[in-house]
């Protein structure tokens, strides 16, 4: 073989059928579907040219340091705080992400959010399933509304941010965005409203909406003194990423109606404890968070389509450089000493 690549938390149930017929024949893979780096065999780690990750693992020293003829990692998805980018740019490994799938998905996941909870369509369906034949009832939860007219703002004006944009100026919202890293100008292209900072945004919000990176800046950006600073009522949707919010506040202020309503694809610990009061209550069904909460299990990317590119395009980066020394998505580039790098 004339490469071996190294999945240690496979996130699929064949055994590598996309990534075979990408790679060719010259390619073995090892698959491994475990959380636990200490369960990947030794052997394994030292034989392997590549890691092909999604996120289920965390990829730190004690991976990296065994893998002695690694020469990149990639990660089959777009976040990548479970790698440890510093201890790969040490050891001269490149890590890649695959940001280029799953964009309309999870644009349109955050639609569906905000349509659901502005809709009712949760609390509808639960009392027809209930009882059907029943007096039809049109309750009206405090996150219903009409969201013609009403702002939406957007923490982050990515590729997500820019393709949730798009869907909500089509369902006649006005957009606010607050990015400090996008480029001067893009706000005109996509034809939205720039502000300076997140406390702007949360002041004019209707609804917030996160398409930001977790980044130690944004590690419990949405904290207790960011939820005060929301509209009353306000709703809130998370896409992104689980650690940017702070739970125990969320919690807070749902109970006290500061907001009206939130929708979470994304929790900071996956799966969740019970023991949290937000989960505790979402999952006793109480009275008070009824049509208020919608939660989905990290699924907001998934589709088949999502699902197929994913993989494909993250076999591609890594033969790509495995073959030809082309880096693509390259995350920790400004670590990385290029002249370290193995050959």
């Amino acid at each position: 073989m004339r490469f071996t690549i190294l999945t240690p938390d496979a996130q699929y149930p064949d055994d590598a059928v996309v990534e075979r017929q990408v790679a060719g024949p010259d390619v073995k893979f090892l698959l491994h579907r475990t959380r636990d780096p200490a369960a990947i065999p030794a052997d394994h780690l030292a034989e392997c040219d590549a890691f092909l990750v999604w996120h289920e693992m965390k990829i730190g020293r004690p991976l990296i340091a065994q893998a002695k003829k690694c020469r990149i990692i990639v990660r089959a998805g777009v976040g990548f705080n479970h790698i440890d980018l510093a201890e790969a740019a040490a050891a001269g490994i490149p890590v890649c992400n695959t940001p280029d799938y799953g964009t309309s998905e999870v644009a349109d996941h955050t639609i569906g959010f905000l349509l659901s909870l502005a809709r009712g369509i949760p609390e509808f369906q639960d009392k027809m399933r209930h009882d059907i034949q029943a007096p039809w009832q049109y309750p009206e939860t405090t996150c219903m509304r009409r969201i013609r007219g009403t702002t939406i703002g957007l923490v982050g004006l990515g590729r997500i941010g820019t393709a949730t944009a798009l869907r909500a100026k089509a369902f006649g919202l006005n957009v606010v965005a607050y990015d400090p890293y996008v480029s001067r100008g893009t706000e005109i292209a996509v034809g939205v409203q720039r502000v300076e900072s997140l406390d702007a945004l949360l002041k004019v919000s209707d609804i917030v909406s996160l398409h930001c990176p977790l980044t130690p800046e944004t590690e419990g950006l949405m904290n207790a003194a960011a939820f005060a600073a929301m509209k009353p009522g306000a709703l809130f949707l998370n896409t992104a990423r689980g650690p940017i919010v702070v739970l125990d506040a969320l919690y807070r202020a749902l109970q006290t109606g500061k907001i009206a309503g939130a929708a979470l694809d994304v929790l900071p610990a996956e799966p969740p404890s019970t023991d949290e009061p937000l989960i505790r209550d979402y999952m006793a069904g109480a009275a008070w968070i009824k049509g208020r909460l919608l939660l989905t299990p990290h699924g907001a990317w998934n589709s088949p389509e999502s699902r197929h590119d994913a993989r494909r395009l993250s076999i591609e980066t890594v033969m790509g450089y495995l073959t030809e020394g082309k880096l693509r998505n390259l995350v920790n580039g400004d670590l990385l000493d290029r002249s370290r790098m193995r050959a």
